[in-house]
């Protein structure tokens, strides 16, 4: 998944991941924002798999035996 960063005008850097609705952060450092970005969207994708809802970009994490 691509992760789009920009630096606000206050020093901040924003993060997010467009194929995941909702997945924003802000960050102190490029690095921080980077991170929580991450760990939310993994969030994110496990709450979508708990209720059964489409999560974009797994297809190549599993695989299925027919």
């Amino acid at each position: 998944m691509r992760i789009e960063l920009e630096m606000e005008d206050d020093g901040r850097w924003i993060a997010e991941i467009p194929e995941l609705p909702g997945v924003m952060v802000y960050g102190a450092t490029r690095e921080q924002a980077i991170s929580k970005v991450k760990a939310l969207a993994l969030r994110t994708m496990a709450d979508q798999i708990e209720n059964e809802s489409p999560v974009s970009g797994l297809d190549c994490l599993f695989a299925v035996p027919a």
